[in-house]
């Protein structure tokens, strides 16, 4: 997918957090990846032995359907390809759906960030910090 196209797809998927531009998502692929699925995908990347789910975006339209799993467990491997051990996230604390996946995949609760996404109106939205171990230690 192209920038403008993972864009496109970002802007369907959020209004909190904002949804990402096109020249950010040209900036982050210098540094992360993207794995693509019919309507969707996800970016990470890599530091040393941890890894960041950075972001994925299912058209909404076609949620529920494998298309976040199947994205997450890819993620899990190339990571752990990559050489992290430890993969983290972040999530809006309201966004159920998100965590179910999230949790269903392995992660779990690690701490919450207070404040971290902010609405229109400027009020915050925790964010929930995720993590799962890639390798056991």
């Amino acid at each position: 997918m192209t920038p403008d196209e993972l864009a496109a797809l970002h802007e369907k998927c959020f209004d909190i957090p904002r949804p990402w531009s096109s020249s950010e998502f040209t900036e982050l692929q210098r540094n992360a990846f993207v794995l693509t699925a019919p309507h969707g995908f996800l970016m990470g990347r890599v530091t040393a032995d941890e890894a960041e789910l950075l972001t994925l975006a299912v058209d909404p339209a076609a949620l529920r359907q494998g298309t976040g799993r199947s994205l997450v467990e890819a993620f899990k491997t190339r990571a752990a390809q990559d050489g992290a051990v430890t993969a983290f996230l972040e999530v809006a604390a309201d966004n159920a759906a998100a965590i179910s996946l999230y949790n269903a995949t392995g992660f779990s609760g690690a701490g919450i960030r207070r404040g971290y996404y902010r609405r229109p109106d400027g009020t915050g939205i925790d964010a929930l910090v995720m993590r799962c171990e890639l390798v056991p230690r």
